[in-house]
């Protein structure tokens, strides 16, 4: 397993996580001596779901509003129906994930995770997987959609669901270890319709 001291990782989400799809990446990232900060929209605690209900309560690290992506290594994207979509619309986590795009630092989602990557208007041809129910929106973005357990793509780390928790965990270690990876210099921020820098 990389060792991770030194590394600091975001996990951007919002209330209706599934809970699994953060735990054990946030363990993952932990056991490899990474320090890992849970940024969320708003103060205190966010709430998991589990399968078919609420679960758990998770403390917030870092707010959002008042976090820099330059101050970190990596993001990781965890799924759930609820998160991502409430994500989405929202520009300042928008912005915080066109940052590791545009730098090419690593960034693993997993699930319905990548929905926020559609809004950032920057997967036009990368490759990468999901939860099948969004392979569509994926493509109309113009992603490359593979079903696969795991998808990398020039530090993009990418899953279909829990079961694939095995072989997404190990890639997003591999690919944070590796660091920073060269980037193409297609994107600008016209490629973003919100023209966020």
């Amino acid at each position: 397993m990389p060792k991770l001291e030194g590394k600091k990782v975001a996990i951007l989400t919002a209330d209706g996580f599934e809970e699994v799809e953060l735990t054990s990446p946030l363990k993952a990232l932990q056991d490899a001596g990474a320090t890992v900060h849970i940024v969320s929209l708003k103060a205190g605690t966010v709430k998991a779901w589990n399968s078919d209900h609420w679960s758990i309560e998770v403390p917030v690290d870092k707010v959002l509003d008042e976090t820099a992506a330059e101050d970190y290594d990596a993001l990781v994207l965890p799924g759930g129906v609820i998160n991502p979509d409430t994500l989405r619309t929202n520009t300042k986590a928008i912005a915080f994930a066109q940052h590791f795009i545009e730098q090419g630092k690593p960034l693993a989602a997993i699930c319905h995770g990548p929905q926020l990557l559609i809004e950032t208007g920057m997967i036009s041809t990368r490759t990468l997987t999901s939860y099948t129910s969004i392979k569509t929106d994926l493509i109309n973005a113009g992603a490359l959609w593979e079903d696969k357990e795991v998808v990398v793509d020039n530090g993009l780390v990418t899953s279909r669901s829990p079961k694939d928790l095995e072989a997404f965990n190990k890639k997003m270690l591999e690919e944070i270890g590796e660091g920073k990876h060269a980037t193409t210099g297609q994107f600008t921020h016209a490629d973003n319709k919100f023209g966020i820098s």
